[in-house]
């Protein structure tokens, strides 16, 4: 049995507790040897705690350095900022790692396996944005600055190529708009390639395009890419495009990893109008906790919970409301931790 690792455990908002707790029962019927520390955050902060992000929950992963988290809400226009920007700004989880692979074959495309890694604390999503005011209209112009630095391109871009050599891929693609935005992607693009020349030539192929081209080539042809590697913005469009070839949101983790910490999470939002119904579909956070038990060292754990989800769709045919099935939460995840005992 391995040693215990301290994990903190935020369920989230929304459908967040439904398919946290379901996640937690899979790793319990895995062995997955976490400690869980529940905190809250998002919605449920504000509600429990009079803040979307407490420092509890800020002091709880600062001890543990590993979290795995439900969709936190957040609103639009105005409002709280979003709980998973401040953590990612509090935790410098410069790396977003978002893998989409195909695990029901038959649909529209198939046998798709890509990586996308976006940086995750640049660009314009710094949110340095202000009005200025004309005559009577205080919200007459809207500006917002944009902010790459060599550095966290740097840092980004050597996390994505070690990472495609870790996991034996063939391709790294950098996605960019240098052709317009010289200065913000350029920085990006340029780094990209001096860095490859340096250090990992030859080690994988590289390829550079534009992130207006990249969307289409995605949608005319996916299997032309492997690992995506581009800056905030992009990274967060592209990332749920290539979600839409494997299923949706529903289908695709993401991990958020810094040098310090490291947190696992459901990309897809928190559904509150299917909340408490038995609707909501697991898996993306199911996977989250695969990719959380591969940077745990785990990999064999992994790999089984991998494996039984792929039989519990295709062989059980345990599939959500989503999905095109009738199996609720509660359904699939009973499914799943039976695959596993008997795997």
């Amino acid at each position: 049995m391995p040693q215990s690792i301290p994990a903190t455990l935020i369920p989230g908002d929304g459908i967040g507790p439904e398919i946290v707790d379901a996640t937690v029962a899979v790793l319990a019927a895995l062995g997955a040897p976490f400690q869980w520390d529940t905190q809250v955050a998002g919605l449920d902060g504000v509600k429990t705690a009079g803040d979307p992000l407490p420092p509890k929950t800020i002091d709880s992963i600062k001890r543990t350095r590993l979290a795995l988290k439900g969709p936190l809400e957040t609103p639009s226009g105005g409002g709280y900022r979003s709980s998973n920007v401040r953590l990612r700004e509090q935790f410098k989880l410069y790396a977003n790692l978002r893998p989409a692979r195909t695990l029901i074959p038959g649909g529209r495309f198939d046998n798709i396996d890509l990586v996308v890694v976006r940086e995750n604390l640049e660009g314009l999503y710094i949110g340095h944005e202000h009005y200025i005011q004309i005559d009577d209209d205080p919200h007459a112009v809207a500006m917002a600055t944009g902010i790459n630095t060599r550095q966290g391109s740097r840092r980004l871009l050597e996390f994505a190529f070690e990472h495609a050599v870790a996991t034996g891929r063939k391709k790294v693609t950098i996605v960019h708009k240098a052709n317009i935005m010289k200065a913000l992607t350029g920085i990006f693009l340029e780094t990209g390639l001096e860095l490859y020349e340096r250090k990992y030539q030859g080690r994988f192929a590289l390829d550079t395009v534009i992130i207006d081209a990249c969307a289409m080539k995605l949608v005319l042809d996916p299997w032309q890419f492997d690992v995506l590697v581009t800056t905030n913005l992009f990274g967060d469009i592209l990332s749920d495009l290539v979600a839409g070839l494997v299923g949706g949101l529903g289908m695709t983790p993401g991990a958020n990893i810094g040098a310090d910490a490291a947190i696992f999470e459901a990309v897809h939002g928190s559904a509150p109008d299917i909340a408490g119904k038995g609707l909501a579909n697991p898996i993306a956070l199911m996977l989250a906790a695969a990719m959380m038990l591969e940077h745990c060292h785990l990999p064999h754990m992994a790999a089984r919970l991998r494996t039984a989800i792929e039989q519990t769709l295709n062989v059980d045919k345990a599939r959500t409301g989503d999905l095109g099935g009738h199996t609720s939460t509660a359904e699939f995840t009973r499914a799943l931790i039976k695959r596993i005992a008997d795997g």
